[in-house]
């Protein structure tokens, strides 16, 4: 078990740097809206792809940090195939949703904007996805 440990240490620290570097590692003007009054303003003006790219490279670091650890700690590779299949499906349909909701909508769905951005930047699905992986080996036995 400590052998586990050790070696998802580098992909925590991946995460956490991700995390501590944000602001100089990808172009994301929603960051500075969301720590503002955000639900008074409209969107702040951005380079749509300047914005899908550093999005993207942002969920491919968490995902491959999320890969990491989960494979360190189960050694199942049919979980990882899962995985890496939910996590595409999850940002297409994210990052499309996103895009919609700042091209088509007004500042009305900022809080769904909010939540559906924090998604894309935040590992969240490998907090889902560990419970869940343990409970199914649980079950197993």
């Amino acid at each position: 078990m400590l052998k586990k440990i050790l070696f998802t240490i580098p992909f925590i620290i991946g995460l956490i740097l991700v995390r501590l570097y944000e602001d100089s590692w990808f172009y994301d003007p929603f960051l500075n809206y969301f720590k503002g009054s955000y639900k008074e303003n409209s969107f702040p003006d951005f380079n749509g792809f300047q914005l899908f790219v550093s999005l993207g490279f942002r969920y491919l670091l968490n995902t491959v940090f999320s890969l990491g650890i989960i494979f360190i700690l189960f050694r199942n590779k049919e979980f990882i195939k899962i995985v890496s299949f939910l996590y595409i499906v999850f940002f297409i349909l994210l990052i499309s949703t996103l895009f919609y909701i700042i091209n088509y909508t007004d500042s009305s769905y900022n809080l769904t904007l909010f939540y559906i951005r924090r998604f894309l930047i935040q590992p969240l699905f490998l907090l889902l996805f560990l419970p869940a992986f343990y409970f199914q080996l649980k079950s197993k036995k």
